[in-house]
């Protein structure tokens, strides 16, 4: 019988500095198509058969002749005591890195750029791309978290799903990236961003507007759903179940039909798209080798994931857990 993943404890990294008002302090991943989630299942180091390779597992060796070895992390982007704290099998591998890559360096980004890459261009308005009954929906919402009514007015689509995605969620913990770049810090690891906040942000904007108008008014209908899928992507992250992750679409679907296509769009967009740019950035710190890679665990996930690519390369991918 697997032993379930029991937090580490040793670790408790501090919150990142505080600057701006509460609503604009998220993470831009943290909508119900991204969240990722959970019984952790230490096995021994297995290497796949193309046809079930990338299909479990969140910790993994990366070995290529003439480096050391590289390791990478799959996280979740929730803010629950649940999914906050470090496996030791991670943090150790981690003291042992000389740099630690993860996507985005949350706690560099300045909000007012935040504020600004979240915003309409020229004359364009929410109310007229979604219509006067659902931007009365978003405005109550957003207005209870503070959100100003100027801000309102002009949010992006995406950028208005993420903000009604958020109310309630999370417990206040800090996520399992800040922890790790925490860590990372302390250890004066050489620190490697796979993408600017420029870049991330244009992944969003790249998703087709009928696919954010149609998440955001999924978001307002069936908020609750959401949070219960987020609940099951907890449980699937845990149990490093990568294959369950990938099927939130295919779960949309069944519940909602045709849905599924639309969270189809928006994984491609911010996962296999962006996973292409993080193999780009990896090609040379993972030359030198031991390089703690920690990025969301969907993209990881199957052929068109990290792994598949890093193989692909010459690497051998060993599962650790």
């Amino acid at each position: 019988m697997q032993e379930p993943f029991r937090p580490n404890r040793r670790m408790h990294g501090p919150r990142a500095r505080a600057t701006a008002p509460d609503w604009t302090r998220r993470g831009l991943l943290a909508c119900g198509a991204a969240a990722l989630a959970a019984l952790w299942a230490p096995t021994p180091a297995v290497m796949y058969g193309s046809a079930e390779r990338f299909a479990r597992g969140l910790l993994w060796r990366l070995s290529r002749a003439g480096a050391p070895d590289s390791h990478a992390f799959g996280t979740i982007h929730v803010a629950d005591a649940r999914v906050a704290e470090p496996p030791a099998a991670a943090l150790d591998l981690l003291a042992g890195s000389r740099s630690f890559a993860m996507e985005l360096v949350t706690d560099q980004i300045v909000d007012e750029r935040m504020f600004d890459l979240e915003q309409l261009r020229g004359d364009r308005r929410l109310e007229t791309l979604i219509g006067t009954a659902d931007f009365a929906r978003v405005r109550e919402r957003l207005s209870a978290q503070g959100v100003p009514e100027r801000a309102i007015e002009r949010m992006k689509p995406w950028a208005a799903m993420l903000a009604v995605s958020r109310t309630g969620a999370g417990d206040g913990s800090v996520p399992l990236d800040r922890r790790l770049l925490s860590a990372a810090r302390a250890r004066r690891l050489r620190l490697e961003p796979l993408e600017s906040l420029e870049e991330q942000v244009a992944s969003f904007d790249t998703v087709p507007m009928a696919t954010q108008i149609a998440l955001l008014r999924h978001v307002l209908d069936d908020r609750e759903v959401l949070e219960g899928e987020t609940e099951a992507t907890i449980r699937a992250w845990l149990a490093g179940d990568l294959a369950e992750l990938a099927r939130f679409p295919e779960r949309m679907e069944a519940r909602f039909p045709g849905l599924g296509r639309h969270y189809r769009e928006l994984i491609r967009h911010l996962i296999h798209n962006r996973t292409v740019l993080m193999h780009y950035r990896l090609a040379v710190p993972l030359r030198a080798g031991r390089v703690f890679i920690a990025v969301g665990a969907l993209h990881l996930e199957g052929e068109k994931g990290l792994l598949a690519m890093l193989a692909d390369d010459g690497y051998t991918v060993e599962r650790l857990a």
